[in-house]
């Protein structure tokens, strides 16, 4: 039997109690031994549900647990890094949802404790590990489709509920931070470099104060990339790839489904009524599971994690440059 990482998870967010432990129990090399709430009754009644041996009455005791060895941290965004530095400071290994952090200063405070402790820390970005999005890299890079010239992005979903976690401004809530981040990471990761500069426009809940749609454009020095992100539209996803020769499209770009398997479309030929375009299938596997597995590869291997912390660092100074923009109505520099 493969050695195991034991895991314990701070809070009892639907993500986590819904989607990743789940998933993780049924992975190679994660072993889900604890978990822990502020509230001790919905600790003991997820244990209960999930089949996890301990709950805890405060992430304090869990952090405390000496056989614990690796933290999930699926606690609102205001909560990631003071959170995850205080399991790192614990000696655990930290693998925090997106957005990581709040901000690129908070982004770089995990880095330095991350260098002081010797821990492992990564952000949740599941897709960065997904077979298919190896794939849509692999076709790009070798030049299926010539040069990648431009990105088209969007993701949405309908979220009015003032008592949600993501409809709170104080809690780091709002559509670029919750979704508007994964066309990002995406685009960042395919064409594996950084945008020069950005422009965004925001549109706010006049009630809520949370950006409810937002639009930006990312100039980077060999494409450019368009998305849209909203948590007051219709439901939906998509992510378009073209370039002088062709176009990939990924169907379902980030919610990939566990229990199907995921397709892209490749065009090589250009035919706007479709003829001639080719499916790609990717078998049907569970993207948190895989995320948990790497993240526990690297631990038990004492390997580097998939995709290092400073590439969250990245990520969130690009979000923080669209939200300058839609403020001053001029392009930002991403520095």
């Amino acid at each position: 039997m493969a050695k195991k990482v034991k895991w314990g998870v701070l809070g009892v967010a639907n993500i986590a109690v819904a989607k990743v432990i789940p998933s993780m129990q049924k992975s190679e090399f994660c072993d889900i031994v604890a978990i822990a709430s502020r509230d001790l009754g919905r600790a003991k009644a997820a244990a209960q549900d999930l089949g996890i041996a301990k709950a805890y009455g405060s992430y304090e005791e869990l952090l405390a647990d000496p056989e614990i060895e690796a933290i999930y941290n699926p606690l609102p965004n205001h909560l990631h890094v003071p959170w995850s530095i205080r399991a790192a400071e614990a000696g655990k290994h930290v693998l925090c949802e997106k957005p990581i952090a709040l901000s690129v200063a908070e982004a770089r405070q995990l880095v330095a404790v991350r260098d002081r402790t010797g821990v492992k820390i990564e952000e949740a970005f599941m897709v960065r590990t997904h077979p298919q999005w190896m794939g849509v890299k692999e076709l790009i890079d070798s030049g299926r489709i010539g040069e990648l010239r431009s990105v088209l992005g969007h993701f949405s979903y309908f979220n009015n509920d003032p008592e949600n976690v993501r409809s709170r401004v104080d809690y780091g809530g709002g559509g670029l931070m919750d979704i508007g981040c994964y066309p990002i990471t995406t685009a960042r990761f395919v064409l594996n470099e950084e945008p020069a500069r950005v422009v965004g426009l925001v549109e706010r809940d006049p009630e809520l104060g949370v950006d409810r749609l937002a639009s930006a454009m990312l100039d980077f020095s060999t494409a450019q990339v368009i998305f849209t992100c909203s948590t007051q539209m219709v439901p939906y996803q998509r992510m378009h790839f073209l370039g002088t020769e062709g176009r990939i499209e990924v169907v379902i770009p980030f919610n990939a489904p566990n229990d199907q398997p995921c397709r892209i479309l490749v065009d090589a030929q250009g035919d706007i009524f479709g003829e001639g375009i080719e499916v790609l299938e990717f078998a049907t596997c569970d993207q948190y599971g895989i995320q948990g597995d790497s993240f526990s590869r690297a631990i038990l291997d004492q390997t580097e994690v998939p995709t290092p912390l400073e590439d969250a660092v990245k990520n969130m100074a690009v979000i923080e440059a669209i939200f300058r923009s839609a403020e001053s109505g001029e392009w930002e520099a991403v520095p």
